[in-house]
């Protein structure tokens, strides 16, 4: 039997009272609603494409864009000069010899693209080499495929009017990434076309270029005969007698070999009158033609910008489009990846907050629990 129950302590604050306020339970932060997680969403969409884009650029840049401007230029417009400042040469006007002289060769080239074959321009080339009289004369019709940088038989060519020639091999220019050993390279004055063989790598106005070399012995040049004085190859009669034309050369070429640009280029000419029957011989050039330094110099910076611009065609802007293409890739997955765990949690929180299924307050199993106890 219980006793009668203690007065209750009226001295105890009052925390029923209006006055006192509630305790309140801090609340679990609201996880992102529906309009958060769908930006979340579209970012990593638009991640995902710009990622495909800069990867699709990538490859095209690689494999299109470079193709395309490593080609030689469909319109060309050039002048080579070489000159040597001490040479001997033959007047063919007085038939004396000239001896310490300035001699220069130019070689000049104006080229169209072909009617028939836009991968193919036709080249008008004309060389002349004078000194104190003009010692020779040279037309040539080529057709250059503009990837290989070699003769194409094709379209009217021809060397000094001569249309049964068949040029070949490489004309004036490298192809874009020339690292062969050998080309063939065709000289119009011998109508054909020895190699051009690696000589080693060099050096020109802080570019790095690899040197080439081809050489050839006093070879006859077709169509060359004419008639020269019999005194002027030592024969001790008036009249004339039918000479022809001899060329012994070794020419050298620096090649920039990222864009196969030529940057320099020298000449040791040897060119003799050999008559037809009988001995004799009369050097009609012997000089040693190099190219002047400021066309070295404009050669090179030529150069120099169309290998900056193949680099970054092949190498420097599809690795770094690539790169960015990675990045791009790699943040929208770390968008997708939070925007999935944002969405469990939201989950979570949703199971958490919904009342029982039996109607009750939230906690009441608790409360009855206790007081059982």
């Amino acid at each position: 039997m219980t006793g009668p129950r203690p007065p209750a302590d009226t001295d105890a604050p009052d925390t029923t009272g209006p006055d006192t306020d509630p305790v309140v339970r801090p609340r679990p932060p609201r996880p992102p609603g529906p309009a958060r997680r769908a930006v979340r969403r579209d970012a990593a969409v638009l991640l995902l494409a710009a990622g495909a884009f800069l990867l699709t650029l990538a490859l095209l840049l690689r494999f299109y864009v470079a193709d395309r401007i490593a080609v030689l230029p469909a319109t060309v417009t050039t002048e080579m000069r070489l000159l040597d400042e001490a040479a001997d040469h033959l007047d063919t006007a007085t038939w004396r010899t000239v001896e310490d002289a300035e001699v220069v060769q130019r070689t000049q080239v104006r080229g169209a693209v072909s009617p028939g074959d836009p991968d193919w321009s036709v080249w008008e080339v004309t060389v002349d080499t004078a000194g104190e009289a003009v010692i020779g004369h040279l037309d040539r019709r080529v057709v250059v495929d503009r990837t290989t940088g070699q003769a194409v038989n094709c379209c009217g060519e021809h060397v000094d009017g001569d249309r049964a020639v068949r040029q070949a091999g490489l004309v004036l220019w490298w192809p874009a990434g020339a690292t062969a050993d050998e080309y063939p390279f065709y000289d119009a004055d011998i109508r054909a076309a020895p190699l051009m063989v690696f000589d080693g790598h060099d050096e020109v106005g802080g570019l790095p270029v690899r040197r080439y070399v081809q050489e050839f012995a006093a070879t006859q040049i077709p169509d060359s005969a004419r008639e020269v004085p019999a005194r002027t190859l030592g024969r001790d009669r008036p009249g004339t007698v039918t000479a022809t034309r001899w060329l012994e050369l070794r020419r050298t070429f620096w090649v920039e070999p990222v864009s196969g640009r030529v940057v320099d280029a020298r000449e040791l000419r040897h060119e003799t009158l050999r008559p037809e029957t009988g001995s004799g011989e009369r050097v009609l050039l012997d000089a040693d033609l190099t190219m002047p330094e400021d066309q070295v110099a404009a050669f090179t910076a030529d150069a120099r910008a169309a290998r900056l611009v193949l680099l970054t065609a092949r190498t420097w802007g599809p690795v770094g489009l690539g790169a960015a293409a990675a990045a791009a890739f790699a943040f929208a997955a770390a968008v997708a990846a939070r925007d999935r765990r944002a969405a469990a949690r939201a989950a979570a929180g949703e199971e958490a907050a919904a009342p029982p299924a039996d109607g009750a307050e939230p906690g009441a199993d608790r409360d009855a629990a206790r007081e059982a106890g």
